[in-house]
């Protein structure tokens, strides 16, 4: 049976918007502005990262940098196709790569990949980052997909061989490559020495890297400066330097861009929309990812443990109103977590529609009652939730009161909590919110993979800390489904079971998507080279030039 590495197309995946000319900034002899620094890229992140290490990395800002260092074995380009990194092609069953029964996985890697101290980048590596993520002393965030490896052999510096538990069809798309947890391959000759990585000097600067640029210093809550590194295998890179600043509140971002004082804003938040639409000299890149914004409901809390209180949330949030008001029409609301331009999405698919009066009485029916001032109450109890928020994300910001209303409107009263980004996605060994359960609700967004793969968050064998199932939800019916969608490389037999999936994901309420991500990229015109796949910003970063 043919496995599909990747198929899916994108639909407007890349489109930049109309660069508009500078009120009066001249041109240099080069074409670039005044305001521009050649060879030095300037860009703005919202949040901190946690650490530096490519195996810790926990949001898509962590992966974001550490790929500007370290590589996988296979990334995409900026059409979704996979391409080979590290590796030197992409396995295949036409090229002898996966056999025949699809258990085991082989990779020939690049002879000519080094890490920055001239090291050769091995077999040793991949073997010995894959044995760290499956270290239970490790703070890994999610062992999905490598837990179905039932080993590796190196039979030379070159080659590894990975033998399969059990079938796995999104493999090659998820072991050290663009997944939902993608993680680079990490230098064993520094690193091996250690019983666990979580608190080691390397994760505050690293010493080596195999990526087009290298550390050099990170002042913490200020900026991260990282340099070219000379030696890269896919070239020597076009940029000198990447100064990334962190900027917590994005007015000041934009503000920054439109100053000229940087030149991007890293994956910024639909509802600057347009103000940045407005800034001369700006292109906005807009990247349809297999990403979306969504309520993430714990169903361990005690309220929320009856599907009914889940689903009349459900009912109780008009996302339409959402995209409109949020985003200013740029996105479109969802039905479930699978975007329609991804092979797996079921067009027939109907999410509950907006209806406050369904909401009630949902609630009603699972035992709480409207008191005088029109809020629920059970045994005198009345039905309080938190609502867990990044407050760096002006978007998520704002959708939070939004939310808060919408259900006070159907009798919860609301209490929303924030949290910066390094504590909310932090693993449960650091305190993490998310992984360790400490809330009702949650509402940010989601970005997953190359493939529609979504078990990391559905299954009972991923529930937190043991994966990304945040929700904590556990249901027979599901794991059978997800169980279909992985053991079949069939594409046809996939879709059948992403269907099935899609339907409980609504019948269940885990989770609210209110709509799919078209991530807005706002960059300086003079920044070229800049093209986004639909996983990560930096997968061709050493062709990026100013």
């Amino acid at each position: 049976m043919f496995i599909r590495i990747l198929a899916f197309a994108v639909v407007s995946l890349l489109v930049a918007g109309c660069a508009k000319s500078g009120g009066g900034s001249a041109l240099q002899a080069n074409g670039d502005h005044s305001w521009t620094v050649p060879g030095r890229l300037r860009m703005a992140i919202m949040t901190d990262v946690k650490n530096l290490n490519p195996l810790l990395n926990s949001n898509t800002t962590d992966v974001f940098i550490d790929m500007l260092m370290f590589e996988p074995l296979v990334s995409a380009n900026q059409k979704g196709t996979v391409i080979p990194m590290l590796a030197a092609v992409v396995p295949s069953k036409e090229n002898g790569g996966i056999s025949a029964d699809g258990l085991t996985i082989t990779y020939h890697l690049r002879p000519d990949a080094k890490w920055s101290d001239g090291v050769p980048v091995s077999s040793t590596d991949v073997k010995w980052s894959w044995q760290a993520i499956m270290n239970p002393n490790n703070n890994v965030i999610s062992r999905h997909g490598y837990d179905f490896i039932r080993s590796i052999d190196t039979p030379d510096a070159h080659t590894v061989v990975v033998h399969l538990k059990t079938r796995f069809a999104p493999f090659v798309n998820s072991f050290f490559a663009p997944s939902d947890q993608p993680f680079p391959v990490a230098p064993a000759h520094i690193l091996a020495k250690y019983p666990n990585i979580n608190q080691i000097p390397f994760n505050d600067a690293p010493t080596v890297s195999d990526g087009p640029f290298t550390f050099v210093s990170w002042q913490h809550g200020d900026h991260i400066e990282l340099k070219r590194n000379d030696a890269f295998f896919m070239g020597k890179p076009k940029l000198k330097s990447i100064l990334i600043r962190i900027i917590p509140d994005e007015n000041t971002a934009v503000n920054a861009l439109r100053s000229h004082d940087i030149d991007w804003i890293f994956e910024a938040s639909a509802n600057n929309y347009k103000a940045l639409s407005t800034i001369p000299d700006v292109s906005i890149v807009r990247v349809d990812v297999n990403g979306y914004e969504y309520l993430q409901l714990n169903t361990q809390s005690p309220a929320l443990r009856d599907v009914r209180v889940r689903r009349a949330i459900s009912y109780g949030i008009d996302k339409a109103r959402l995209v409109q008001t949020l985003t200013f029409g740029q996105m479109q609301a969802a039905t479930a977590d699978i975007p329609p331009w991804l092979w797996a999405y079921d067009p027939t698919l109907q999410s509950d529609p907006y209806d406050p009066a369904k909401a009630r009485a949902l609630l009603e029916s699972a035992g709480w009652k409207p008191g005088k001032d029109g809020m629920m109450r059970k045994n005198g109890r009345p039905l309080e939730l938190t609502l867990t928020v990044n407050p760096s994300n002006i978007t998520r910001r704002q959708g939070a009161v939004q939310i808060q209303a919408m259900l006070a409107t159907i009798g919860i009263d609301v209490h929303v909590k924030s949290y910066a980004a390094d504590i909310l996605f932090a693993p449960v060994g650091d305190g993490g919110i998310l992984q360790g359960g400490k809330f009702d609700i949650e509402y940010a967004g989601w970005y997953a993979g190359i493939d529609p793969d979504d078990s990391s968050q559905l299954m009972c064998e991923n529930v937190a800390p043991n994966g990304y199932n945040y929700s904590r939800y556990c249901s027979k019916a599901m794991d059978a489904a997800q169980n279909d969608a992985l053991s079949h490389y069939s594409q046809a037999q996939r879709k059948i079971a992403y269907a099935k999936i899609q339907k409980l994901i609504i019948q269940d309420a885990p989770m609210i998507v209110t709509y799919w991500e078209r991530q807005i990229q706002p960059i300086s015109v003079d920044f070229k080279g800049f093209a986004p796949n639909p996983v990560t910003e930096g997968w061709n970063a050493w062709e990026w030039s100013i």
